[in-house]
């Protein structure tokens, strides 16, 4: 397929969106806006810094809406004509309605799961931390509820029980923005219909916040605390005190007998024993070198 010459208004985030804004943008898209959440203060500085989606488009010179509440950009939608097209990609914020009602034919997001399962904020951490055999990302038309809107595409991919946060959130990033790039111009001259969500089989994800690092084994079996450490890497991370000191869990792997200080009895009475882990320092390091640092 080729793509079309409808101008398409983008709303994005983080670094999820960035491979969709760039696949668009390296396809030759007219863009006429990209619509971002506002600049932040982050670090230890508390700096304030622009996302991510944000620098992309500027160096593009494209222009950078960054409101409060969505509804602000209603007018200046309306004031490009009444054919403009949406994409959304980890915008961050729920889309109103009568913001969606203002782009044909609507809003179409990249959401990382295979709908209805896992829908909400957290679908990639869900994965992992429920060891399930396969995610996916499906291509969907936005609606004004959580994740229901109809879908024009599920992309399946297969999951080797490895795989990390982080990690996965690459790899369907490029899935994402390549089956997007490939369903474009189906889905805005109409040639590609999507099919409703069976709203049964749904399943939600919730937010996670910094309460949700603090390890509790006594509640998780080994494996689910393995699965765990991975799918919060980067954030809100795995922590757990050793020996009086608090330490993020970076990697592990389940064990059956209790041979160090690091392994870390579950309530399947299997171990967590873990590999690497960033120290009170902040400094990055292997179990052995804890071990001789902290607990000796």
């Amino acid at each position: 397929m080729q793509k079309t010459s409808k101008t398409i208004i983008f709303f994005g985030t983080d670094d999820f969106s960035l491979t969709a804004l760039q696949s668009l943008i390296e396809n030759g898209y007219n863009i006429a806006a990209v619509i971002t959440k506002p600049d932040s203060k982050s670090g230890r500085g508390q700096q304030l810094t622009m996302p991510s989606v944000k620098k992309l488009a500027l160096q593009h010179n494209i222009t950078v809406w960054q409101p409060n509440k969505v509804t602000e950009i209603n007018d200046a939608v309306r004031a490009l004509g009444d054919d403009i097209a949406g994409v959304l990609a980890s915008y961050g914020k729920i889309i109103p309605q009568s913001t969606i009602d203002l782009f044909k034919p609507g809003i179409i997001n990249i959401h990382p799961s295979l709908l209805p399962i896992y829908r909400g904020s957290t679908p990639i951490e869900s994965a992992i931390k429920n060891g399930d055999t396969q995610t996916g990302v499906s291509i969907m038309q936005l609606a004004a509820g959580m994740d229901s809107g109809p879908v024009y595409r599920h992309i399946i991919y297969k999951l080797s029980g490895h795989e990390t946060r982080p990690e996965l959130y690459k790899t369907l990033a490029v899935a994402g923005a390549g089956a997007l790039i490939n369903l474009l111009p189906g889905i805005l001259d109409g040639s590609i219909q999507p099919t409703p969500q069976d709203d049964s089989q749904a399943v939600y994800c919730k937010m996670l916040d910094k309460n949700d690092a603090l390890l509790q084994p006594n509640q998780l079996s080994a494996a689910a605390a393995e699965r765990l450490v991975r799918g919060h890497l980067d954030f809100p991370k795995t922590k757990i005190e050793i020996n009086g000191h608090l330490v993020i869990i970076t990697k592990a792997h389940v064990v059956y007998e209790h041979k160090t200080p690091l392994d870390v009895l579950c309530n399947d009475n299997n171990y967590l024993s873990i590999d690497e882990l960033i120290a009170p320092s902040g400094r990055k390091m292997s179990a052995r070198d804890f071990i001789n640092g902290y607990t000796a």
